[in-house]
């Protein structure tokens, strides 16, 4: 009976028409994920500028640059904030739940970007020491951000629609690449054009103005603005029903909570349940509020294993070639001449440069690929869209690397171009999206938050090994190679799918197995006391 009425709440959150509350929480939820994506991708759009104003060497043909250790420092360290912040904030979520460290990991974001913007030092390695050192705590945040809002908005929605709220959430970090992409535009053609330089090859000493020093700065500390806008509301989010009802084992307040922002049929069922609550305060045998296996147990290791190998591979996989595009899109781009050389161009022409080239890949590539996800996930599923997205990633990529030298040539670049968005596009309308909807929906409640943290994290060690590895490749094997490298990747991917469950139409406790284990629990235990030993 108690079983049935705790199964009334959850069922009425299955149910429930598509409300205003929904889209408010893909919007709060998203606005994370936007100012994740701006912080983690802007620094591609200004390594070049910290190049030219900390290791500028007088006499040198080519303007100052990073070295290799610098930039792959600068580029990665953040990544390995994320990847941290994904496992303890994941585990943590699980553990007092997702709503009392929501706001946390946003003040974290705010913080450390400012910070970021504000790194000085005697030297320039001491400025680069210092940047990393708020990026990686800037990362920090940004990794509790991915298990805490796509386990809270998997919780929240309905069977019928969450993929694509899940992915909706998602979709908001195109929005951030892009924004990151148009504040470098503005922020670097107002200083242009008040700031006014030489080339570089006409003048080394006067092609970056010292107001340029600004520039990168004001483009790092613009994170902290979305981030902001968006903490208030996050205070006021309830906890999700699904946590309260089946870790906390308190289905009085999960229906109230819920009854408090969505209009769903649940006035009965909390009503329901203040007799199972009553009966549970006047039960004098002591109630297990975690109950069930643990992450560490054989039991889980049966149920799950197999899952938990194949969403954490995926998104590892998806993250190499993901963030090894992204982040070295302006070398890739610079090696096709499609960006002009340095030395013909200002500190602050370069910077437009590369964002209007970045821009360009998001608007046409990134950002439809993401919403398109949105579009079809409930419709052809998860797991159809991430195999198609691997399989074409991969074909762009080799469509890339085998004629490389045909794209390099003058007038093919426009092709180049497209055939790189059209990677960016299926990694979007793919592997990109899923691998972040699939882990909130097929692990169990009081589990759920720690998986996707630690898919999430395999992804983040991925991204490790583009953005440091892939610097280092480009470098000794060659852009091409590397782009081989890339489609073996998307191939590994594509493997390691079909080890992932399709969650289209079915309830987060259908998926993870918690109806089976709460009948279980309910059993009534067979009366033993009438028993004649032999």
């Amino acid at each position: 009976m108690a079983q049935e009425k705790k199964l009334q709440v959850l069922n009425a959150l299955d149910a429930a028409k598509t409300q205003w509350y929904h889209f408010t929480a893909i919007v709060v939820t998203g606005m994370g994920f936007f100012t994740d994506a701006y912080d983690l991708f802007c620094i591609s759009l200004v390594t070049k500028l910290l190049g030219r104003i900390y290791y500028y060497a007088p006499g040198s043909p080519d303007p100052g640059a990073l070295p290799a250790n610098v930039a792959a420092a600068v580029n990665g360290v953040a990544f390995c904030g994320t990847l941290s912040g994904q496992l303890f904030f994941g585990w943590l979520g699980d553990k007092l739940g997702r709503k009392r460290v929501y706001g946390l990991t946003l003040l974290l974001m705010v913080v450390s970007s400012l910070a970021s913007g504000l790194s000085f030092g005697p030297a320039a390695d001491a400025v680069m020491a210092t940047l990393c050192f708020f990026r990686f705590w800037l990362g920090f945040g940004i990794g509790g951000d991915y298990p805490l809002s796509a386990t809270i908005m998997s919780e929240y929605a309905n069977k019928r629609t969450r993929g694509s709220f899940i992915a909706a959430v998602f979709a908001m970090q195109g929005f951030g690449i892009l924004c990151g992409g148009v504040v470098t535009l503005a922020v670097s053609a107002a200083f242009d054009a008040r700031f006014p330089a030489p080339a570089y090859h006409d003048d080394p000493a006067r092609s970056t103005v010292p107001q340029a020093d600004y520039v990168w700065r004001i483009i790092l500390m613009f994170g902290a603005v979305p981030a902001l806008l968006t903490y208030y509301w996050r205070t006021k989010m309830p906890e999700t029903a699904r946590y309260t009802a089946l870790v906390a084992r308190n289905s009085k307040l999960a229906a109230a909570d819920m009854s408090k922002v969505l209009n769903v049929d649940i006035i009965t069922a909390a009503a329901d349940v203040k007799e199972e609550e009553d009966n549970n305060n006047n039960n004098n045998k002591p109630r297990d509020c975690r109950a069930g296996f643990g992450l560490f147990s054989k039991e889980f290791a049966r149920r799950h294993g197999r899952q938990l190998v194949g969403t954490a591979v995926c998104w590892f996989a998806l993250d190499v070639a993901f963030y090894s595009q992204n982040l070295f899109q302006k070398d890739i781009f610079s090696a096709i001449n499609w960006i002009p050389k340095a030395r013909t161009m200002s500190a602050t022409e370069e910077v437009f440069r590369i964002a209007r080239a970045q821009a360009l890949i998001a608007l046409c590539g990134t950002v439809p690929g993401y919403w398109f996800t949105v579009a079809f996930i409930d419709v052809i599923g998860r797991f159809a869209i991430q195999l198609a997205g691997f399989f074409m990633m991969t074909v762009f990529m080799l469509g890339l690397a085998i004629p490389y030298r045909h794209w390099t040539t003058p007038g093919n670049h426009v092709g180049f171009v497209v055939m790189y968005a059209f990677t960016f596009f299926f990694a979007n309308f793919g592997p990109n999206a899923t691998t972040f909807v699939v882990p909130a929906e097929i692990f169990p409640a009081r589990l759920r938050s720690t998986c996707h943290g630690i898919s999430a994290a395999a992804g983040k060690a991925g991204a490790i090994v583009g953005s440091f590895g892939f610097l280092y490749a480009a470098q000794g094997i060659g852009v091409r190679n590397s782009l081989f490298a890339l489609a073996g990747c998307n191939l590994l991917g594509l493997l390691f799918t079909f080890l992932v469950p399709e969650a289209k139409g079915k309830s987060l406790e259908e998926l993870s197995g918690e109806h089976e284990d709460d009948e279980h629990e309910h059993q009534p235990e067979e009366d033993t006391s009438k028993t004649v030993p032999v």
